[in-house]
């Protein structure tokens, strides 16, 4: 009998049968409360109707044409739709699958445009798990250990983690963004010449690195020293993008900044693969022949369901609802971790929010952030571990969600983290 890999592990005992809205189902009926959405994937939501019906009729007309052998309806269609949400300028498209594919292809297309070898990428970040994306990986040895030599050509620059920083060396979030800057001149001038960085890769909100936001100030220093330096700025939305930080895009939260080239993934198409990297039209034509393609990049299924995505987000205005709900969780969190010493920090722009849990003297405690996340489970609140430490429980619902079911997970989780406690 053939059987998943032993290598994966789950992180809820669940089966699922099937999924409605925040909801999820397992065969003997029990609801869960889903504040994953598949890691901030179904944006709308399991099985939103507008979705599953232009799924459905997408399906009886043209399941799979290559993008490359033929252009189909729904494909130009969302090229078109999308530039009324992408940042100015960045009006070319190419298509993938997962992140991690168009990570890859973002990569090969800035050392094509620029003729330089070198990435700068910082630490905590998550790129993915193919070979040139877990180069740029540093949000824990597990995503690239036992794999190597991995690509190379990469540099690592400090991330203004301000919490981590406040606690090491007393930093205010202001002097952690100064220090970061500082730590990034210092590896452009010992690690990766500017004349030989292609590229600067970073995710506005740490993901798999412990969602740990970009405080003001840091991106507008990476745009300053890339356009200084002639380097492309690289902003990484596969998590983050589509609403899920109560902007469209998390850049945004950074006024001023615009991304050479911008990458997708995640909630673009509410559960089907789809993924994209976006930059501007003359920077993209500099991406060498043949090196962009794919079998199922640009699926007819996958773009219906990314319009019906982008109709609904629209439509039930999901950003606002995104940035209201998210600013109730973080409220309700904030008030959890009070009555919890455990819980050190509770961070995250609109509704990507981490609960970092730490020993009394500051260090990371991953068994606490375990014992919580499983005793969650078990009442119902389906929730994921993140972090560089795996200390940090992340709260990532659909963007649908509702007060009364924010206030329902966070009775749970109160529940969770007061049983967590009681277990040490």
């Amino acid at each position: 009998m053939s059987q998943l890999s032993p290598v994966l592990k789950q992180a809820t005992p669940v089966v699922a049968t099937r999924g409605e809205g925040l909801h999820l189902f397992d065969a003997a009926g029990r609801r869960y409360l889903d504040f994953t959405s598949g890691v901030g994937v179904t944006s709308t939501g399991h099985c939103h109707p507008r979705v599953v019906e232009a799924v459905r009729e997408q399906a009886g007309r043209l399941i799979h044409g290559q993008y490359t052998t033929v252009l189909h309806d729904p494909l130009l269609t969302l090229t078109e739709r999308l530039g009324e949400v992408l940042p100015p300028g960045l009006d070319s498209l190419f298509y993938a699958t997962a992140g991690t594919e168009a990570v890859e292809a973002a990569l090969r297309l800035a050392r094509h445009a620029t003729g330089r070898p070198n990435v700068i990428v910082f630490e905590g970040s998550f790129h993915g798990r193919t070979m040139g994306a877990a180069a740029l990986t540093t949000a824990g040895t597990r995503f690239r250990a036992g794999i190597g030599p991995v690509m190379p050509g990469v540099a690592v620059a400090p991330f203004p983690d301000a919490f981590r920083l406040g606690l090491s060396l007393g930093l205010s979030e202001e002097e952690a963004v100064e220090h970061a800057l500082r730590g990034l001149d210092q590896v452009l001038a010992t690690a990766s010449a500017p004349a030989e960085t292609a590229a600067m890769f970073v995710e506005p909100v740490l993901g798999e690195g412990g969602y740990v936001p970009a405080p003001a100030g840091f991106l507008a220093g990476l745009r300053e020293r890339a356009d200084r330096h002639g380097i492309l700025l690289v902003v990484d939305e596969i998590q983050t993008g589509f609403g899920r930080t109560g902007r469209f895009w998390a850049h945004r939260h950074h006024d001023g900044v615009v991304p050479d080239i911008l990458i997708t993934a995640k909630g673009l198409a509410s559960g089907f693969p789809l993924s994209a990297i976006a930059a501007p039209t003359e920077l993209m034509r500099r991406a060498w022949p043949g090196s962009q393609g794919g079998t199922y990049g640009g699926n007819p299924v996958a773009c219906a369901a990314a319009l019906a995505t982008l109709d609904v987000i629209r439509d039930e205005r999901l950003v606002d609802n995104a940035a209201e709900q998210g600013r109730r969780l973080l409220d309700g969190l904030r008030a959890v971790a009070a009555a919890a010493p455990g819980v050190a920090d509770v961070r995250g722009p609109g509704l990507m929010i981490g609960n970092e849990f730490c020993h009394p003297d500051g260090s990371p405690d991953p068994d606490a952030a375990r014992r919580a996340q499983q005793t969650a489970a078990d009442l119902g609140l389906l929730l994921l571990i993140c972090g560089v430490h795996l200390n940090v429980v992340r709260m990532i619902p659909a963007l649908v969600v509702t007060a009364e079911q924010i206030d329902e997970a966070l009775a749970l989780w109160s529940k969770a983290v007061a049983a967590s406690a009681a277990q040490q």
